[in-house]
């Protein structure tokens, strides 16, 4: 059963070079939502990807400070959880949900 809280939890795919090298890992990295906790992502992928969930990782990586035009302004801060799958699983995340 998908709740929809689960959509709520994870907000996209995280599609980088290291999170590229991380899938050789049996590894697959997603900005979820600030306030999700460990439990609440291994649940919401588990129900929407169908797949078996060991572990979960999570950073918050801080917004970098930039200009424009001379006017200072802030990135948004992006939590990322890597996510590793049981053995033989995978998540196909060039797909959509």
């Amino acid at each position: 059963m998908t709740d929809l809280r689960h959509y709520d939890v994870i907000v996209s795919p995280a599609i980088t070079e290291k999170s590229t090298l991380l899938s050789e890992h049996n590894q697959v990295v997603f900005n979820v939502a600030k306030d999700a906790s460990k439990p609440e992502i291994k649940a919401a992928v588990e129900a929407l990807f169908g797949v078996k969930v060991t572990a979960v990782n999570t950073l918050v990586r801080l917004g970098k400070t930039k200009r424009f035009r001379g006017f200072i302004g802030k990135q948004k801060d992006v939590k990322k959880a890597i996510v590793t799958l049981a053995e033989g699983q995978s998540i196909d995340v060039s797909t959509g949900v």
